[in-house]
């Protein structure tokens, strides 16, 4: 198992770097300019990272978050950033695809006249690598960075299911973090391919800036697992009021209610409303998904009152009347002291979590 375990968090680092090498690539090809290979240099931490990982922790993740996954947006985000600013990325250019098209035929007849002169195996491969590194070459940027953005959401799954879990984390709940992420990725994608592609948004470089800004943002929530962990809520939580057994007992939900507002649908909703009433950038899809961000922030808001209401009934109840959808979902039910002890009832009462402060009576002992 613990060799399964070094290969799977080899190999998800070892993908991590050669997607983000591909990124570089691109950036050098599309800028002509050698001296963007030193963006290469940030994969470095990624293998620092890797080493460290193997060393302490035998390949397991840590509890709550990521480093692989953070390292892995530090080394092939900026190359995204330097795409997605060049100005070839706007639009497809009729020359280059005339250009293609007139490669790719001649390929074919090369190809014809390779396997007409029977030529030796090896020879035939290197052709074809050659060729297939030629028709890469001549595809068209803004397919390249489109391309380039779906396999990155989709290594962040892919590598996010691949490396080890941690302490803190069930194959249960990595789960649903990854269908979670799976909606995540597709909404993201949405969001750039959508705004980017306007002529009038191109236009305007501080709007682009702060476009991908948004998208980086976004981004973030990948290297957390906090979404479906449960903090370990103490006995007494209860008696230290409404805040603290309310983050107690919905942290899960608190956390996932926050990346909706602040860090996805929010921000996401605020600049498609800024593209519809500013610039003056209206079509159906635009409209229908920032309708759709707004019912989103509002459902949200919506659980969030509904959680609250629910914490304040709870704390209203009397002793020993919460039933066991108000206990803390990180900490079993104690039992407590059997039907037979002769211990005051106030003791029994403290074995029960998440309830609200019992009424401490003057002729109770006093509890050790």
């Amino acid at each position: 198992m613990d060799r399964l375990v070094l290969l799977n968090a080899l190999a998800t680092r070892l993908l991590f770097v050669l997607h983000s090498l591909v990124g570089v690539w691109r950036v050098t090809e599309v800028k002509k300019d050698p001296r963007y290979w030193l963006l290469a240099l940030l994969n470095l931490l990624l293998l620092l990272e890797a080493g460290l990982t193997l060393k302490f922790k035998r390949g397991r993740g840590y509890k709550w978050f990521s480093p692989a996954i953070f390292l892995y947006l530090v080394s092939i985000v900026p190359s995204l950033w330097l795409l997605e600013m060049h100005h070839e990325t706007q639009y497809c250019s009729s020359h280059s695809e005339g250009m293609s098209q007139n490669t790719s035929s001649k390929e074919n007849v090369n190809q014809t006249l390779i396997s007409g002169e029977q030529a030796e195996e090896t020879e035939d491969l290197i052709k074809t690598a050659k060729v297939f590194v030629s028709n890469l070459s001549t595809v068209c940027e803004k397919v390249w960075t489109l391309g380039l953005h779906q396999t990155f959401l989709l290594m962040l799954i892919i590598g996010r299911w691949l490396l080890p879990i941690g302490g803190g984390i069930t194959r249960d709940q990595l789960s649903q973090l990854l269908l979670m992420f799976v909606g995540t990725a597709a909404d993201i994608l949405e969001f750039t391919s959508e705004t980017l592609e306007e002529q009038s948004v191109r236009n305007s470089p501080a709007l682009v800036y702060a476009i991908l800004v948004i998208w980086t943002w976004s981004m973030l929530q990948f290297p957390l697992d906090l979404a479906v962990q449960h903090v370990v809520c103490p006995l007494s939580v209860a008696m230290k009021g409404f805040l603290s057994l309310f983050f107690c007992q919905y942290s899960a939900d608190l956390w996932n209610i926050g990346i909706s507002i602040f860090i996805q649908d929010g921000p996401f909703l605020v600049v498609r409303l800024v593209l519809m009433t500013y610039f003056r950038v209206i079509n159906q899809m635009l409209v229908f998904f920032a309708a759709k961000n707004f019912l989103v922030v509002v459902l949200q808001l919506y659980r969030l009152v509904v959680l609250g209401m629910d914490v304040r009934a709870a704390l209203r109840s009397p002793p020993g009347s919460l039933k066991a959808k108000h206990h803390c979902p990180c900490e079993p039910v104690v039992s407590g002291l059997s039907p037979g002890d002769t211990e005051s009832d106030s003791k029994g009462s403290m074995d029960v979590p998440l309830q609200a402060l019992p009424v401490t009576r003057e002729d109770s002992p006093l509890t050790p």
